[in-house]
């Protein structure tokens, strides 16, 4: 017997030990629960979803910042409450630029109690309505309303920057098509899939900052030559047929 015939053994052995707990207690639900005996690392994870009501694969609390950069905060293949990753997510922002961030746009997971407190205590706006009964409408403070509705689309209009940058990595990045049996490996390809999306915003940003460079120095040269004679202007760029 080879060393993977003697973990698919074990495997098998787990696979029965956690369906006769499940028989026995006639409950669908166990910590752990093993779906596939090649990939025993991978967990269905309840996203309550009209297309599946489960998925399968890592789960990714990601984050990006205002510069459009995407980070991966945690990845774990066992189910968790992403609503708790908020203020390791802000650390994690104060570890790579020396402070927390200015405000957080977050769903509605994020936006608990404690992690409100903690937002507030260092000085960060988490968007979203406050918690408690939505203000009543008079004509003292229907002005203020307005504003504050104006806040809350910005916010959410913000936040669909992380829900885009999720659609590009499935699209273009094949993130929605990780097909790799290992559990390192999966792990590399989905950093991988973030390194790229990463490099692809970098190259985006030269290349625009190289077309308005480039705009500004025709609008120089053209101003120029406006002001100079074209002898003059082919002198100064160098050229013979001066």
């Amino acid at each position: 017997m080879n060393a993977k015939e003697r973990h698919d053994l074990m495997v098998i052995n787990e696979v029965y030990r956690q369906q006769s707990l499940l028989y026995r207690a006639k409950t669908h639900s166990i910590p752990g629960k093993i779906v596939s005996i090649a990939q025993p690392h991978i967990r269905p994870i309840a996203r309550g979803k009209a297309r599946a009501a489960f998925e399968f694969g890592a789960k990714i609390s990601a984050s990006i910042t205002e510069h459009g950069m995407l980070y991966i905060d945690r990845m774990q293949w066992e189910p968790y409450n992403e609503g708790e990753d908020l203020p390791m997510q802000a650390e994690k922002y104060k570890q790579r630029f020396g402070r927390y961030p200015a405000s957080i746009h977050a769903d509605k997971i994020y936006r608990t109690r404690d992690n409100r407190l903690f937002c507030s205590e260092h000085g960060i706006r988490l968007s979203g309505p406050h918690l408690g009964r939505p203000p009543l409408k008079t004509p003292e403070n229907a002005r203020a309303l307005r504003a504050i509705r104006r806040i809350e689309r910005s916010d959410e209009a913000i936040r669909q920057a992380i829900e885009g940058g999720f659609g590009r990595l499935k699209r273009k990045m094949t993130l929605a098509n990780v097909y790799e049996k290992l559990k390192a490996t999966s792990e590399v390809t989905i950093m991988v899939c973030f390194f790229l999306a990463n490099c692809e915003k970098i190259l985006r940003d030269l290349f625009v900052s190289f077309l308005e460079l480039l705009e500004l120095t025709l609008e120089f040269l053209k101003d120029r030559a406006n002001a100079a004679p074209m002898g003059i202007l082919l002198c100064q760029l160098g050229w013979k047929s001066c």
